[in-house]
């Protein structure tokens, strides 16, 4: 190795030593950044980048090379053979972009090292290529020792980089791959050089076509000059390309999962509309909606709920194929398609898969986050032929899943569009119900369960259509609840109520439900106290019952409001308990004065181990927590001996009294 050191030392110029050595290094390090991107494009775009990181690597090897030779001290006049010169940097070129590649896909029976041999082997194959177009009268004589030691730079360095490149991700990894990329072509070029001894010949033929110094150094820069042009433009065009296409992506993609929107859904559906309508066959649009999700948020944090969407989103995308795709179209509703479909059977297996996704446990850390589904399903043509129309039918088929229950599927039927026809023509009557005077309030009475007297009513809302008669409370509330109706019709309520109490001979407290857009108001505390006033009704004769799904929405502002409500002398009943999914929660963050048992409890509590456990252990609760009870639904007599027993004081039901219009109450009105 001292004939290396020496040759050097003494056998080269240091400028142009040094600015070999810096321009191999710039040129190593975009190399690798070009490497690195192709290696993380998916392969169908990887070829581009292959090619360029080749040129890269190619032009380092090819220019380290001839800047060294520039000055390299040859003791005679010398030329280069243009032929041997330009080939050899196509030589450089080809096989460093045939090791990269190899590198970044090797076939199964060849480890990614063997990239770095290819290179390698580019790396020795452009030098000596490279010195045998060096033109003069003199001859090399080469040093088998130092070749040798040559190639085993070039090849060792080379399997090194590629190693690096192919099998560790880190920054510090890259830096080092640029290292040794650097030391396998300095390190074999200046190694090769002292494996030279140039040998004076005059017996040499000279070359007729050469290249002299000066135009060596010209072609240098041109070709440096053009390699980076070439480089810099790709990358900005491919970066232009990738920055549309990201945007593009970006337009037609969920941010939060990554599934198609509704902009794809808007752009892909009716091209499969127009396929079947020009090559016939059918497709499936399937309406997703899952089941408490909203739960999730509000118990676990959006956080949860973020993640529950992003597991099924991946979910969804392992289990979809060709001719099939999932958009999330809205906070927890999705839109699936498959296109084309052979059956009905087809399309439930399709179904199946995505039900399959959403059931099953999505766990994160201690929490094992679950929710339902309801599916709607329509097809193409049969529902309908156009996108608009099987979105609205198959949502129309989800709607009626829904109110099944217990994650249920259901397929588009004609009579589903009667029945939400009808529902819109209610609830456009139900807008005029209030000054048409179509609303009343019936009172059922609530029993003291020890003495049988009567503590207080609830004002339960009736419309008596002047067409269909008495349309069911089940019927219409839902409908007020959707348009947003439930807000006038609550206030008639509360001042109907307040005011038929305090024309009453007896003071008995009267009980009014309020909905949970009531609640949302801006100032609902000050708007029942204003009624107050003006009916000349005490507060403490009034009762608001509010069921716990009311609370959840926003409970700091909840929470202030009830006690706003607490302050003006108003009671407050929890109503529906136990129907929700945190009652013992809500009892301990809101200040109640009185849980409503649900009915579904009572019903069975003289034949249900579990109903009588829990209205035994609600009626401890509660007497514990200084809150009364009212037990709901009532009908029978051994209810009522079961109840007053476990020492539960009031009650309402068919038994001790049918909800009946004012005018029937004659206690009321008679004194």
């Amino acid at each position: 190795m001292l004939r290396v050191v020496s040759c050097l030392a003494y056998e080269h110029d240091y400028t142009f030593v040094v600015a070999a050595a810096v321009i191999c290094i710039i040129a190593s390090v975009m190399t690798v950044r070009l490497f690195d991107r192709a290696g993380r494009l998916p392969a169908g775009r990887r070829l581009w980048w292959i090619v360029l990181s080749g040129i890269a690597g190619g032009a380092a090897i090819w220019t380290t090379h001839f800047i060294a030779m520039l000055g390299f001290q040859i003791p005679m006049a010398h030329t280069f053979d243009p032929l041997m010169t330009v080939g050899s940097l196509l030589i450089a070129i080809a096989f460093t972009a045939g090791g990269f590649c190899l590198t970044v896909e090797p076939p199964r029976w060849l480890p990614a090292e063997a990239g770095g041999i290819v290179a390698g082997i580019g790396i020795l194959a452009m030098h000596f290529t490279g010195m045998a177009g060096l033109e003069g009268s003199a001859r090399i004589v080469w040093d088998g020792g130092l070749v040798a030691a040559s190639a085993l730079f070039a090849l060792g360095f080379g399997t090194l980089t590629a190693h690096l490149l192919a099998r560790k991700r880190s920054r510090a990894s890259r830096v080092t791959a640029v290292f040794t990329l650097v030391l396998a072509i300095c390190a074999m070029h200046f190694t090769g050089m002292g494996a030279a001894t140039i040998v004076p010949d005059p017996l040499a033929p000279s070359a007729s076509h050469t290249i002299s110094n000066e135009l060596l150094a010209v072609l240098v820069l041109l070709t440096m000059a053009m390699v980076a042009g070439l480089i810099f433009y790709v990358m900005d065009t491919r970066y232009q390309r990738d920055l549309i296409e990201n945007f593009r992506h970006a337009a037609r993609h969920d941010p939060l999962t990554g599934l198609p929107n509704r902009a794809y859904l808007s752009e892909h559906l009716p091209l499969v509309v127009k396929r079947i309508a020009e090559q016939g066959g059918q497709a499936a649009v399937v309406v997703i909606d899952l089941d408490r999700f909203k739960e999730i948020n509000d118990v676990h944090g959006h956080h949860a709920g973020d993640y529950l969407l992003q597991t099924l989103a991946r979910r969804f995308a392992l289990r979809t194929g060709n001719g099939e795709f999932v958009a999330r179209v809205g906070g927890d509703e999705f839109i699936a398609v498959k296109h084309p479909v052979q059956g009905r059977s087809d399309i439930d297996a399709f179904v199946q898969r995505l039900v399959d996704c959403v059931l099953q446990p999505v766990i994160r850390g201690a929490d094992a986050l679950s929710v339902g589904v309801s599916v709607g399903i329509s097809l193409c043509p049969a529902d309908a032929a156009s996108e608009e129309d099987l979105i609205c039918r198959a949502d129309h088929a989800m709607y009626r899943a829904k109110r099944a229950a217990g994650n249920a599927v259901r397929y588009y039927e004609p009579s589903m569009d009667e029945g939400r026809r009808a529902r819109s023509a209610l609830a456009m009557e139900l807008r005029h119900a209030v000054e048409r005077e179509e609303l009343e309030l019936h009172y059922q009475p609530q029993r003291d369960l020890r003495t049988g007297a009567v503590t207080g009513y609830e004002a339960l809302l009736r419309w008596r259509h002047r067409e269909r008669g008495l349309v069911s409370p089940s019927e219409f509330i839902p409908i007020a609840e959707e348009t947003g109706l439930i807000v006038p019709i609550g206030e008639w309520v509360l001042r109907t109520a307040c005011a038929d109490a305090a024309g009453w001979n007896v003071t008995h407290r009267v009980a009014v439900n309020i909905a949970a857009a009531q609640l949302a108001q801006t100032d609902i505390a000050g708007d029942i106290h204003e009624i107050l006033l003006s009916c000349g009704l005490s507060a403490a004769r009034l009762e608001l019952e509010i069921t716990e799904a009311s609370l959840i929405e926003d409970q700091a502002r909840t929470l202030h409001v009830i006690r706003r409500l607490k302050a003006l002398g108003v009671t407050i009943a929890m109503d529906d308990f136990g129907t929700g999914y945190s009652s013992l929660s809500t009892l301990q963050v809101f200040p109640f004065d009185k849980v409503k048992m649900d009915r579904s409890f009572i019903e069975n509590v003289t034949t249900n181990a579990v109903s009588a456990a829990i209205v035994k252990a609600t009626i401890l609760l509660a007497d514990s927590l200084g809150m009364s009870v009212v037990a709901e639904g009532v009908e029978r007599q051994e209810q009522a001996d079961f109840l007053r027993a476990e020492g539960c004081r009031e009650a309402q039901g068919f038994l001790y009294g049918r909800p009946r219009p004012m005018s029937e109450h004659h206690l009321l009105l008679c004194g």
